[in-house]
């Protein structure tokens, strides 16, 4: 189990958007990690964080891998709900990289947000300008370091953009608190302020509440 945790602990500190949310995190917050995969996330918030961490994956392959990490992770599937939790029972609830894979977006947010006080979402955006100058210059898919999947291979179902996110929180009454751009999974840069985000910026983490 330590080897492992440190081989986790070591991957997990090479992803951008994961240090990104540790710097979000507050100490020993309660955290809710959606499709946590082999738990590299909450590996490196309970490291660095001290947090109390919970995780929600479909795939028993990867459940077993975060057991034996020695993380909390239940098998389940977010687009059914989060029914077996209460109300703010957590102070964070993660979706990285995971809600375009999700069939009822609306659905997935709105339960983030009933069981915790802040939602913290990021994903890869289908307008960066690479994305769209290839898929002009080459009238097919786009393949790219943000979306490495051919069409017919893609866990991706609901393709999305920085923009279409803005519209989609003043839809239904979420609220944005803070942003954060970037240009690559691991070694890219960060903008707090970026201009045209929607054309320039690979990824956008968010963290989110409800709205007023």
């Amino acid at each position: 189990m330590h080897n492992r945790r440190n081989a986790e602990l070591a991957a997990a500190r090479k992803r951008l958007d994961y240090r990104l949310i540790s710097r979000i995190v507050e100490p020993r917050a309660r955290v809710l990690d959606l499709g946590c995969g082999s738990g590299q996330l909450l590996t490196l918030l309970q490291a660095e964080k001290q947090i109390v961490g919970y995780g929600i994956e479909l795939d028993q392959e990867r459940i077993v891998e975060c057991v034996e990490s020695g993380l909390s992770v239940f098998q389940g599937d977010i687009d059914e709900g989060l029914r077996d939790f209460d109300d703010y029972s957590f102070d964070y609830v993660i979706l990285n990289q995971t809600l375009q894979a999700t069939h009822k977006p609306p659905y997935v947010v709105d339960e983030m947000l009933r069981v915790g006080r802040r939602g913290l979402i990021s994903f890869a955006n289908f307008a960066y300008w690479p994305v769209r100058l290839r898929l002009m210059l080459t009238g097919r898919m786009p393949v790219a370091e943000c979306m490495p999947y051919e069409w017919y291979d893609t866990p991706n179902i609901h393709h999305l953009t920085i923009s279409d996110f803005y519209l989609f929180c003043r839809r239904f009454g979420v609220s944005i608190l803070g942003a954060t751009f970037f240009s690559a999974l691991e070694g890219g840069r960060t903008h707090r302020r970026l201009r045209f985000p929607n054309w320039r910026a690979a990824y956008g983490l968010f963290e989110i509440t409800r709205g007023d």
